[in-house]
């Protein structure tokens, strides 16, 4: 299964908008809450100019792009964690993810209802982070009373105790309005903390949705936002959910004359894309051949064998060695004849961790 992100807000604040901009799917999106019931998943493929580099210098017969997932989660209102809304419902969709995208709403429009009467970002990522937060204070609290009885016993073993000190931690840190992240855990006492699967353990990402005028510039609503994400230590994008909205329905021509007219590079949705996939610690290793020119996702720090099992798990468990080199390489001299001749193609072994650009050959046996 991929790694995947989860977006969430407060209803009306543009989740489905973006959803829809970045999956070309059909999420129901409404001006009233709640207009999503069921998280809708999307995948999404990675914006990578180097593939199509990589591909005029390879000329392969298929081209093939990495993917992501996102998955659009209904709007969270006060009272979540006690069943408010559709309350726990949601917090189990967003417990399933691997991080977080937090839809903040940085615009006024009279004719999109807040829920909350005004646009107030920060009261709206209170409310949400309180109920993520008290979601996890709930399962850490039983887990917490369970260990507790455990530790107390004279003859309790290490495991007992390094699992007591790792709740404890999070329990702390959560009763203090810290987001269970941000608990100063051992190695070692990270892994029991995985197994309670806590949403604010996630990583997270704030995107600052904004109206075309404030794309860039100045704006209250996003300075404020930005000052508490450095607090938090997460990151924030910028985007105009309702102009990438548009931006998506163009044809490949009159999007580029839309953004040069714009003043544009690139979508906002690529930034978002990229940004999201850097959250979740990702990088890209390529193959390239006559057959096929195509990018893979790994987790950054990824040994060889390890990269050869996203393509095919008989690849790592016979692997024997990579042949590589990179990209940049590939760019600088024209070709992978050329790359050889410059002694830049390497033979790896299974201890080498694979760097992100790399293009792979993988030799094993099964």
């Amino acid at each position: 299964m991929p790694l995947n992100c989860g977006i969430v807000g407060l209803p009306n604040v543009g989740k489905s908008t973006i959803f829809n901009a970045l999956t070309s799917a059909k999420a129901q999106a409404a001006n009233y809450p709640f207009c999503t019931i069921d998280p809708n998943t999307g995948v999404v493929t990675v914006p990578d100019a180097r593939l199509e580099k990589i591909a005029k210098l390879i000329v392969p017969k298929s081209l093939v792009p990495t993917t992501m997932e996102f998955i659009d989660i209904a709007g969270l209102v006060e009272g979540a964690s006690k069943g408010e809304g559709l309350g726990n419902q949601f917090l189990g969709h967003i417990r399933s993810t691997d991080a977080i995208l937090h839809v903040v709403r940085c615009f006024e429009d009279p004719e999109v209802v807040h829920v909350a009467g005004a646009v107030n970002p920060l009261h709206d990522i209170d409310i949400i982070n309180t109920e993520l937060l008290l979601a996890d204070l709930d399962t850490v609290d039983k887990r917490y009373q369970k260990v507790e009885k455990l530790n107390k016993n004279s003859n309790a073993d290490h495991k007992v105790k390094t699992e007591f000190s790792a709740v404890k931690k999070l329990k702390d840190a959560l009763e203090n309005g810290k987001p269970a992240r941000a608990a100063d855990l051992t190695d070692e006492e990270k892994t029991y903390a995985r197994d309670l699967h806590l949403i604010t353990a996630k990583p997270l990402m704030y995107v600052a949705n904004v109206d075309e005028g404030h794309l860039t510039g100045h704006n209250p609503w996003v300075d404020a936002v930005e000052k508490r994400a450095a607090e938090e230590n997460s990151q924030v994008v910028r985007i105009c959910g309702a102009m990438e909205a548009e931006i998506a329905q163009l044809d490949p021509p009159e999007r580029d004359e839309f953004l040069k007219e714009m003043g544009l590079e690139e979508p906002g949705l690529n930034r978002l894309i990229h940004s999201a996939y850097a959250l979740l610690n990702l990088i890209t290793y390529f193959t390239a051949g006559v057959q096929e020119v195509r990018a893979w996702t790994i987790v950054k720090g990824t040994k060889a064998p390890g990269a050869a099992g996203v393509i095919h798990s008989d690849f790592e468990k016979g692997f024997i060695k990579a042949d590589c080199y990179h990209c940049d390489d590939l760019f600088k001299y024209g070709s992978e004849q050329a790359v050889k001749e410059k002694g830049l193609l390497r033979s790896e072994g299974k201890d080498y961790v694979v760097k992100d650009g790399d293009i792979l050959f993988f030799k094993f046996n099964v």
